[in-house]
């Protein structure tokens, strides 16, 4: 097995993108990403496309061939194989994993992973009941259960054994808007305050709609290569540590304990096996906040803190720049929002920023170790990925 690093990494704008396409979005993060690389057209091997619900999002299936087919003449030209990647909310993930395994065995060199979702498009009856095609249709689904249902659930359930507050589910909103608004591709530059997100609709008691990542269109991509040849295109690679996957029960009911995803718990920690590492030496971590529970049941289960205090940990400003752990220093899918396929990408770039040290005002100082935890429907599949600018 091979060494890998990630030589080029680009992200579009997020957010409500009506005078761009699912096809736009891509084919600009594709294209971004080998241009910051200096990779040539005809050296790249093969693509990896995240992508959760083309078909009902905007009617389009077989997205890898669609994005190959106006990326840089990568199919009329060139005829790369490129490989659609779904998992729910972590396609993304996974098809940076695909790209990475890809490059590892030696099968492939040079390997575009990409993602990319436009949500926007049909009414949000339409987005909702996409979404909930990832939980269990036949148990959860039809009786009526959506994510911010599943969620509120799981908030509801920490609360009561953990003695969570809303108040501290609203502070994780407030630092990811924080972060969020030096973040040039956020779809939400402004600032929130604890006292906005209590006052705002209730979506799913005790979910508010300020505790909720919105809807939205974008893309990102990155390249990847061995790390033997990554000097050849660029003077600051981004080394991979390790790269995981689990999988846990597709529905809440079968869990062991729902207020614990199993799948953030064991990807996490095959993470740092894989690494040598330990949760103590990573610098900041991109995790999956599609709800404020969501960011603290991630930091419990990767490690970061004791199962239960989450919540007390992000009240405290441990998870601010400067604190314990830097948490979402992009400011995650609260404030960037979340293109649900092209998350785990975007995460992966904000990691490939920071570790370059050109993030500007979110900057993690001195950045050495960064983690990214990309999450499919209410936690029944997770990848996990360490970088490192250092080999």
């Amino acid at each position: 097995m091979r060494d890998v690093a990630i030589i080029g990494a680009y992200t579009t704008v997020f957010g409500e993108l009506w005078e761009k396409s699912l096809r736009d979005t891509a084919v600009e993060a594709g294209v971004g990403a080998i241009e910051d690389a200096n990779v040539a057209g005809e050296e790249i091997d093969a693509m990896y496309v995240g992508n959760m619900s083309g078909g009902k999002f905007v009617g389009q299936e077989h997205i890898g061939a669609l994005v190959a087919d106006y990326a840089a003449g990568l199919a009329r030209e060139f005829h790369i194989p490129s490989t659609r990647v779904e998992a729910a909310c972590a396609s993304g993930g996974l098809a940076l994993r695909q790209a990475i395994m890809a490059v590892s065995s030696g099968f492939h060199d040079v390997v575009i992973a990409a993602g990319a979702e436009k949500m926007t498009d049909i009414d949000g009856t339409g987005v909702t009941d996409a979404l909930a095609a990832a939980a269990d249709r036949e148990w959860e689904g039809i009786m009526g259960a959506t994510f911010p249902g599943l969620y509120a659930m799981i908030a509801r359930y920490h609360m009561h054994k953990y003695g969570t507050t809303s108040e501290q589910l609203a502070s994780v909103a407030v630092k990811n808007h924080d972060n969020g608004v030096h973040n040039p591709i956020a779809q939400f530059r402004n600032k929130i305050t604890i006292d906005q997100v209590l006052r705002s609709s209730k979506v799913a008691d005790p979910l508010r709609l300020l505790d909720c990542s919105p809807v939205t269109d974008g893309a990102a991509a990155v390249v990847v290569v061995p790390a033997d040849i990554a000097k050849k295109y660029t003077d600051t690679p981004i080394y991979v540590k390790a790269s995981s996957q689990a999988s846990d029960t597709i529905s809440l009911d079968d869990r062991r304990d729902i207020a614990t995803l199993d799948a953030s718990v064991f990807a996490g920690k095959w993470a740092f096996e894989m690494a040598k590492l330990t949760p103590k030496d990573i610098d900041f971590v991109e995790v999956h906040d599609c709800f404020t529970i969501a960011e603290i049941c991630a930091i419990e289960d990767l490690g970061f803190f004791k199962k239960g205090d989450g919540g007390r940990a992000s009240y405290d400003g441990d998870t601010r720049i400067g604190g314990k752990i830097a948490v979402n220093p992009s400011g995650g899918l609260k404030a960037c929002g979340h293109p649900v396929g092209a998350t785990g990408i975007k995460q992966a770039c904000e990691a490939v920023y920071q570790l370059r040290g050109e993030a500007g005002k979110r900057q993690v100082p001195n950045a050495k170790y960064a983690m990214t935890h990309n999450v499919g429907g209410s936690g029944a599949t997770c990848a996990v990925h360490i970088f490192s600018n250092e080999r």
